[in-house]
Formats: C-alpha cells, structure tokens, sequence
C-alpha cells in the first residue's frame, strides 16, 4: 500500500473537493498507531461519528523515531497502514514524515479536526488553520488503561 507521495497527496486533496461538493463532513485525526488497541479502536469508531469521511495521518516510521526513540515503531509504515485501512471507520490513511501533521491538515483542510483527550483544543496542532477555514476542532476522550507503550512495556516485563 502506497501511503505516501505528493502524487498521492494530490490525489486526495482533489476527492477532499469532491466530498465537500457533495455535501459530506471530513474528519481527520493523526497518530503512530504502532500497536492497534482497543483504545484505538474506540477513539476512531467515535471520530467517524463526527463527520462523513475519516481521513487519519499517519506518522511515518523516520518521524515515529524522532517523537519516540531508536526503538519505535514496532509495526512499519505499511503494515500500519494496512491495519489502520482494514478497519470499518477508516477512510483513507495518509501518511506524513514531518514531526507534526500540519502541512498535512493544512493541505486537506478538513471540516473536523480530532484528537485524544490528553489534547486541550489550543495545544492542537493545526487548529488555527482548521477553524480559519470554518471548520471545526475538538477532542474525544481516551478509553482508560489503553496505550500502546503500555503494552510495549508489559511485554517487555513478560520477556524478562
């Protein structure tokens, strides 16, 4: 699966075009989404409901190791993607390498802009440029005791 080329940014902002002419919400969210949890799970299942089209940005594997450490990702950008895609709220999955999404969102200009409840509407990356456009930012909370580092570390423990 290709997720990424500024072919196939273009792509999608011209279907961005068609869906808002024909009336639909975008929503986008962004995240590593390294290890699909539950929580993962619901926070997506929640975010199509805020709109027509779920776009996520995906971080690509180089921009996961600069947020996260030499030791991430534990899944690559493909296999990732191809997760993320399987799943019934996802629309499309666009990957990005840059440390934020914001040239991404500012490209797609989406009606809704989502993210985890760990986020305040201000520190969201991209918000300015989402409600500059008439669109719309909020936050959806995380389902508790949920995270992929989490996990990481459980499975660290079982391994010693």
């Amino acid at each position: 699966m290709k997720t990424y080329s500024l072919e196939r940014l273009e792509k999608l902002c011209k279907q961005r075009k068609v869906w808002k002419a024909q009336g639909k919400r975008v929503v986008f969210t962004n995240g590593c989404f390294d290890l699909l949890h539950p929580g993962h799970i619901t926070y997506l299942q929640d975010a199509k409901t805020l709109g027509d089209v779920l776009i996520i940005g995906l971080n690509d594997d180089a921009s996961i190791r600069r947020l996260k450490g030499d030791a991430r990702p534990i899944n690559p950008l493909d296999d990732r993607a191809v997760m993320l895609k399987a799943l019934k709220p996802v629309d499309e999955v666009v990957a990005f390498s840059d440390d934020t999404p914001f040239n991404l969102i500012s490209a797609l200009l989406p009606d809704v802009l989502v993210k985890g409840g760990d986020y305040s509407a201000d520190n969201i990356v991209g918000a300015d440029v989402v409600t500059n456009a008439g669109g719309h930012v909020t936050t959806i909370p995380f389902l508790a005791g949920y995270s992929s580092t989490r996990l990481i570390q459980k499975i660290i423990a079982l391994d010693a």
